[in-house]
């Protein structure tokens, strides 16, 4: 009699939702994505700090699995995030530039992600999920007019946005100074200070019956003054309303944004994402606003740590992932979701100032940082999966692997069959579980901006990480570790040295890329730049428009074929008729009522 009371009970276990292993019962698992911004790999315990807290993140790589060599896409935030996405390089979708400007600048600009492009997002979505951005974006958010957010997250297949469309940079915090195009500023300023100079010289010559100046001309450079001066200072002045918003979908709530309550808005719309969908499949992918500039100034954690604001700001993260992680454990569905920890790219070593000290993160023993090309520092970043019941916790991957490997292993994990374009990641779940040793990358290129940098191979059967830099950044002043003269290094022209033959580095044995290789002190030194030339030229195969060799300068207009590069000037530039704006334009602004919350 007690069997037959128990067989009803059975049929409910099996059949409930929130299994014990993980793997059971065809449901479909959660994705819990956490990107943080401008980290470096040295900053956390578990990758060999010792002096920075970070008991959280410490403790999903002990109940998950740790990847060593996970590499960004690129070493800037707009091409990194944009492979990360679409599984592609930035190069595929024309989010890359020729120049200087990188990464998308204003708002109010035309270039960001194609409609045409697919994100795991918009793959996860037509599987049935429930899709969540909460965070930054930095993808663009208009192409024709402020109200066609063709770019916009909700257009790539995120069901719900929360967070940043822009990013958070120290024109949103008064006193904190100007990141863009500061030189260009001044030029226009100085420019429209010497026409005003000029028109009043000429004004006191009338005057004093120097000589004769028609009265039209007059009216005509006092125009072309006032001109010359909106052209500057409207775009530039006024960049905290322009660019520091925050959006719900595809509504401005908040324009300028309130900064010093930023972390925990964004903290509270991920936990109530996860709550709201707890019964169904989701996606969430939490980008952090830390650790790029400005620093928070948390009181709780003001002033706690042994770094400054930096240490202060990666406590803060550590503890917003210790909250994330126990409101997955909480609603009992941490064996059902896969958690993901990373960052975008390397810290940013020339960031720091007299009053508040470095302000950029550490790259542990790794050379180069943020916006420098393939060095290293600049494209190594942490790289942390849990799923209890399904990894195995405490092991520790070596491969090489990449953040563009999230798409495929997403869409495995979604049962997504349908047919895709060609990616440049590999579905990492045999990696993890142990299935296999070795990693798919048996080749990786790393770009600066359009032009392929460097290319890394590891050669099968062999432990060794070979890695050919084709041209690298100009450090200054000579001897630094950084472009300490233009704060972000460039990628093109008299910024950078090419390499005839170029450097050759053995990561497995030189990881801080200090000793380049010769072929005197490597014997295969000659079949590895035979094996990354042909690399390259399969590569290249796949980018139907991109004519230029390995390193050179080609100034495409595309980048794939039919692929419109969207970080030209032309692109980039501030226009009034694509600014998102709350109230009627020019008077925007308003704050979200937090009342709620």
């Amino acid at each position: 009699m007690r069997s037959v009371l128990l067989v009803p009970f059975l049929f409910l276990l099996l059949t409930t939702g929130r299994d014990v292993t993980g793997k059971g019962f065809d449901q479909k698992p959660n994705f819990v994505l956490m990107v943080v911004d401008d980290l470096g790999i040295g900053d956390i315990g578990c990758y060999g700090n010792d002096t920075i807290r970070t008991p959280n993140i410490d403790r999903l790589a002990s109940d998950g699995v740790k990847l060593t060599q996970h590499i960004a896409a690129a070493p800037l935030c707009t091409p990194s995030r944009t492979a990360f996405m679409t599984g592609r390089y930035a190069i595929r979708s024309g989010m890359v530039s020729t120049g200087r400007v990188q990464v998308l600048l204003f708002l109010g600009g035309s270039g960001g992600l194609a409609p045409s492009e697919t994100t795991f997002a918009k793959r996860l979505q037509q599987q049935g999920y429930t899709t969540g951005l909460v965070g930054k974006w930095h993808l663009g958010v208009n192409c024709k007019h402020r109200e066609d957010h063709c770019h916009h997250p909700n257009q790539h297949g995120f069901s719900y946005f929360y967070g940043l469309p822009f990013t958070l940079f120290n024109d949103c915090v008064p006193g904190e100074g100007s990141d863009v195009l500061v030189d260009l500023q001044h030029a226009l300023q100085n420019l429209t200070m010497l026409l005003g100079v000029g028109l009043l010289t000429i004004v006191c010559a009338r005057v004093c019956g120097l000589f004769e100046v028609g009265l039209w001309l007059l009216v005509l450079l006092f125009f072309l003054c006032i001109l010359a001066t909106a052209v500057w200072y409207v775009p530039f002045k006024f960049l905290p309303t322009w660019n520091c918003i925050i959006m719900r979908n595809q509504e401005v709530i908040e324009q300028p944004m309130t900064v010093e309550t930023l972390p925990q808005r964004l903290l509270g719309e991920a936990q109530n994402f996860i709550k709201r969908n707890v019964d169904r499949p989701f996606l969430l992918v939490f980008s952090l606003a830390h650790i790029h500039t400005p620093m928070f100034k948390t009181p709780q954690f003001a002033g706690k740590s042994r770094h400054g604001a930096y240490g202060d700001n990666l406590e803060e993260v550590d503890w917003m992932i210790g909250k994330i992680t126990e409101t997955v454990d909480s609603l009992g569905i941490a064996n059902n979701t896969l958690m993901y920890f990373t960052s975008d790219h390397g810290g940013h070593l020339e960031d720091s100032d007299s009053r508040t000290g470095q302000k950029g993160g550490w790259n542990g023993i790794y050379k180069g940082g943020k916006a420098m090309g393939g060095w290293e520092g600049g494209i190594r970043v942490p790289g942390i999966f849990r799923w209890p019941g399904r990894l195995r916790a405490g092991k520790v991957v070596d491969e090489p692997t990449s953040l563009m490997d999230l798409y495929p292993t997403l869409k495995y994990l979604a049962k997504d069959k349908q047919p895709d374009r060609q990616s440049d990641g590999y579905n990492l779940m045999p990696l993890l579980e142990g299935e296999v040793a070795r990693s798919e990358h048996e080749f990786m290129f790393h770009y600066c901006g359009i032009y392929l940098n460097a290319v890394r191979w590891h050669p099968p059967g062999s432990d060794s990480i070979f890695k050919v830099h084709f041209f690298t950044p100009n450090f200054f002043p000579p001897g630094a570790g950084g472009c300490y003269d233009t704060k972000i290094c460039l990628c093109h022209g008299e910024h950078v040295t090419h390499h005839d033959p170029p450097l050759l580095y053995n990561l497995f044995h030189d990881p801080s890329e200090s000793q380049p290789l010769t072929p005197d002190t490597e014997p295969r030194y000659a079949e590895i730049l035979e094996q990354t030339a042909k690399a390259v030229e399969r590569h290249k195969s796949t980018l139907p428009n991109e004519q230029a060799p390995a390193g050179a300068h080609s100034e495409a207009n595309t980048a794939e074929q039919g692929v419109e590069l969207q970080l030209t000037w032309d692109k980039i530039l501030w226009r009034p008729w694509l600014q998102p704006c709350c109230g009627t334009f020019p008077f925007c602004g308003c704050k979200e009522n937090t009342t709620h919350m």
